[in-house]
């Protein structure tokens, strides 16, 4: 079917963009008429530029389409297709309530790729960064396999629980990060202004400094004149890690580097586990052979010292190894893990194993990450206080000098 894109007035005289499947021009204008939108023009999207808007979405698009989104739009299909709607049809339903354009764009290209005669997965992939490969797979898996609904299902609360993990992680680094921030502010502004102002007074009465407030008055003259060196340093550090993310040797020192660094290294490491176990997990349950989901797994976990790890579990694997034995070759995944998964793999229970193991890695990161948050609190306090103390006794110190002068 045809898509429009319009441009019209809504009843309050606002005008309105968008667009809308059609079987003509003219039926196109008529269904906007009849959503009380006057049509002001109305231009079908041709096939060849459908296919150029296809390939550059990602680009200009994809930043814009939400996890949040993907979540609930996941979930209203699943919905759907349990009662019954055919697959076009719930995508026309969910268009039809979708009002971010970019949002709808993507949903009403993926209908007719569906229409056009193509797979749900293919025209998923027709979007790689929005779309993760572990779900393009599953959908495949459930497509072929006849039980699509039972998939989305799966697929939408796989979505819905990393969506409330994150949000708990966002949550718990929140205040600290602003705490660091109004910190941050504040002793640049004592640095910057205060402690000039009234050191000035010093100079001016000519008086010998004590060596603490000399030292306060060289660090706020760095701060107040050379203020653009700090800025250019941290973006030159920001640089300098946005060009090592760019190469696989820099991702590789990165990756290395959080995994062995103390205090992140144990969060870190269970919240990749977690997320190994859950993905695992979920493709083993929806009919994904082992082999085709580890490869998968390996290049979603999101640390590459962990994925090749994982990479070379399933040179292993294909050789006839169990999975818990190859794994435990790496010495990177937990001996827990470990034995977890091979209680799994001799009771024949290993997809539900490897949900569990992501439950119990899973809420060890949210303990940690409260705990930690908790800390963090009363440091940046104290740190903050040590700071704005040391600078009111720098100035004090020659204040009660020169009350001694004066007596």
């Amino acid at each position: 079917m045809p898509v429009y894109e319009y441009k019209g007035l809504n009843l309050k005289g606002k005008s309105v963009t968008d667009i809308i499947d059609a079987d003509s021009y003219v039926s196109a204008r008529n269904k906007l008429r009849n959503l009380n939108i006057f049509p002001v023009s109305v231009e079908e999207v041709l096939k060849k530029e459908k296919e150029k808007k296809l390939n550059s979405f990602n680009i200009k698009f994809g930043s814009r389409i939400k996890p949040s989104e993907i979540a609930i739009m996941t979930r209203q299909l699943s919905t759907l297709s349990e009662a019954g709607f055919p697959l076009v049809s719930a995508f026309e339903t969910l268009i039809a309530q979708t009002k971010a354009l970019a949002f709808k764009q993507m949903l009403s290209h993926i209908k007719d790729s569906i229409e056009e005669g193509n797979s749900f997965a293919a025209s998923l992939s027709l979007y790689p960064d929005i779309f993760s490969s572990i779900y393009i797979n599953m959908v495949r898996a459930g497509e072929a396999s006849g039980s699509l609904e039972v998939v989305l299902e799966r697929l939408a609360d796989i979505s819905e629980k990393q969506q409330a993990f994150n949000q708990k992680i966002r949550s718990a680094m929140a205040y600290p990060v602003l705490m660091c921030f109004i910190a941050s502010a504040v002793l640049f502004f004592l640095l910057t202004y205060i402690v000039p102002q009234i050191t000035a007074i010093f100079f001016d009465m000519d008086q010998a400094l004590p060596g603490i407030t000399l030292f306060l008055i060289g660090i706020s003259e760095f701060v107040k004149s050379l203020w653009w060196l700090i800025i250019l340093l941290l973006f030159l550090c920001i640089m300098i890690y946005k060009t090592m993310k760019k190469n696989n040797t820099g991702v590789r020192i990165i990756d290395r580097f959080f995994l062995t660094s103390p205090g992140i290294s144990s969060i870190l490491s269970k919240l990749t586990v977690g997320r190994f176990a859950r993905t695992l997990g979920s493709l083993l349950e929806n009919g994904v052979p082992v082999l085709n989901a580890l490869d998968i797994v390996s290049n979603v976990v999101g640390n590459t010292v962990v994925s090749d790890a994982i990479k070379n579990c399933e040179k292993e694997v294909e050789k006839g190894a169990a999975l818990g034995t190859a794994l435990s070759v790496s010495k990177i995944f937990p001996e827990m893990c470990i034995q977890m998964i091979k209680v799994g793999e001799k009771s024949g229970k290993l997809e539900s194993m490897l949900n569990k193991i992501a439950d119990v890695f899973e809420s060890e990161v949210e303990s940690k990450l409260t705990s930690l948050t908790a800390l963090l609190e009363p440091v940046i306090i104290l740190i903050t206080g040590s700071v704005v103390g040391f600078i009111v006794l720098a100035i004090l110190i020659p204040i009660f000098e020169m009350n001694q002068l004066i007596k």
